[in-house]
Order: C-alpha cells, then structure tokens, then sequence
C-alpha cells in the first residue's frame, strides 16, 4: 500500500503553515508528503467583502473540486472556512488540536483610550470583512465604524500600519502560529466566552474523499477525537440555522474537567439587528446545538 499523499492547500503564509504542519505531522507516522498550492475564488477576488462573492465556500470549493478530481489526497483548511454543507463523496476524516480560538484586536497605539470598552477612542474605525465580528463590536460599542477589510493576515496588518483604519480584528491562531510581532501596536485580547469566535475557529480539518481508506487510515493517527466533538456542536448550530460564513454568528463549546458541555453564542439575522446572546450546560452533546438554536431564534 503506498504511503505517498499529497496535500492540497491555499498559498498564503498562513495556509501553507497549516499543510506543513499537517505534513510534518504525516511525516512523523511514516508517510512520504508533498503539498500543492491551489488558487480558490477567495484568494483570487479581494475587491469585493466576502457577503459580496456569490455562492459559498469561495476558499475551499477549488480544494474540494481538486480531491474529486483525485490530484491531491487531502485538503487542509481552516475549520472555520468549511462550509457544513459538502459533497456526498467527501468527508472531514479528521481534525488538530485547538489553538487559540479566540480573536484579538490589534489597535495603532495613538488611537486608544484605555478607560474605554475595548480600548478605543469614540467612533474609532476597525477593519473586518466578518459580519459576525461588525455585530458583535456593534453590540459593545454602537458608536464604532466598521470598514470592510480583505486580505492574508501580513496584508492586514499592513495596511493598519498604513492608517487604513484605527485598529483590525483578527484570529489569534493565526498571529500565534505565524509568530508575528504586533509590538508597534496594543493588543486587546478578546475572551471567546464575550466575544464569542466563529464556529471551529482555532481547528484545521482534514477532509478526503469518503472511499480513500488509505488516507482516512493515515489521517486517524493525527486526529483528536474530543476536539471534534465540540466543533460539530459548534458546526450544527451554524448548518441549523442554514448559514453560511457571512452569517453573523459565533459559537464556542468547552468541555470541563467534569465532563460538561458548555456553550456560548451570539446571532444576529444581520449586522444591522440586535445580538442575542445564549449560553447552556449539557452532560452530553446530545441535543445541545438543538437547544442552543431554540434559545436564540425564541
């Protein structure tokens, strides 16, 4: 049986840190690993915010077309990208360990006012294309300007150095794991359990084509088990409430040393209605996306 795979991945820095990390992962349990950088729709348009681009799934949907096709054997993405809703022939075979799942704001230093909620002067402009985070920030501070924002992480990051805006809003994972150094500005860690993340944020998942049990064999020995099991609660909140990544909307689920479930979510029909926020205790994960999503839409 052949131990060669290959990965299929986005080019920025940060997906490329993702597959090699994926790779040297393989490497490790034996496999032989190449990787293949593929261009998606997402990467390609950055004129337009992302409730602008038709269709869903415009940075995996050229993966997804590529493991069909059989030239790669396994897709990395950024859990938070994948869209619930895949082709019958495809499966996530399996997922990596949390990182950070919360988001940062990364403020010029000249615009705080530290007295402040979230540390910004009034009517202070932050960049984000997520209509889940311009909900939230709207919910905790209704005089601050939102301004859409597109581009890899370094890209962002420039252009807040440039003036751009007064400060971004970006995941945490992805600083942490391109080590990037953010002391020109003020970082305001947000707290997942207030500023509640997007669904899976901080998971890569590792998704094949369902008939390759070569690969979905390979892919268990680096998968972790108890972390899928809070992103699907996470994920079937997102699918029930029939969403997409331009929902606003996040969901955050933990599990305790006890063994308890807990979660925290926050929708909006739109950036432009009020937030609701929920939050529920279950044993078991059983029914609790269920019960989460009754809560919000009552």
């Amino acid at each position: 049986m052949s131990k060669r795979i290959t990965i299929g991945t986005r080019g920025s820095k940060l997906a490329l840190w993702q597959a090699n990390f994926v790779k040297d992962s393989l490497l490790s349990e034996g496999y032989e690993v190449e990787i293949e950088i593929i261009k998606t729709k997402g990467d390609a348009i950055q004129h337009l915010s992302f409730d602008k681009i038709e269709g869903k799934g415009f940075f995996t949907k050229e993966l997804e077309d590529a493991l069909l096709n059989n030239t790669i054997d396994l897709a990395v993405h950024s859990m938070k990208d994948l869209p619930t809703a895949m082709d019958d022939r495809l499966m996530i075979a399996g997922v990596s360990d949390r990182a950070n799942p919360a988001d940062w704001l990364i403020v010029r230093k000249e615009k705080l006012e530290k007295d402040k909620i979230l540390k910004l002067r009034e009517g202070a402009q932050v960049g984000t294309s997520s209509n889940r985070r311009k909900a939230l920030l709207k919910h905790l501070r209704p005089d601050l300007q939102t301004k859409d924002l597109r581009g890899n992480v370094p890209t962002r990051l420039k252009k807040l150095t440039d003036g751009d805006s007064d400060a971004i809003v970006l995941a945490a994972a992805g600083l942490q794991r391109l080590e990037i150094d953010l002391s020109e500005f003020e970082v305001v860690k947000l707290h997942p359990r207030e500023f509640v993340p997007a669904p899976a944020q901080g998971v890569l998942a590792y998704q094949i084509n369902r008939d390759n049990a070569r690969v979905r064999q390979a892919v268990q020995k680096i998968h972790h088990p108890e972390v899928a099991r809070s992103t699907n609660v996470e994920r079937t909140i997102l699918k029930l409430l029939e969403g997409g990544c331009h929902l606003p909307l996040g969901a955050y689920c933990e599990r305790d040393l006890m063994g308890y479930y807990h979660v925290w979510s926050a929708y909006a029909e739109s950036v432009e209605e009020p937030l609701r926020n929920t939050f529920l205790s279950y044993n078991t994960t059983d029914g609790l996306a269920e019960a989460i999503v009754a809560n919000l839409l009552n």
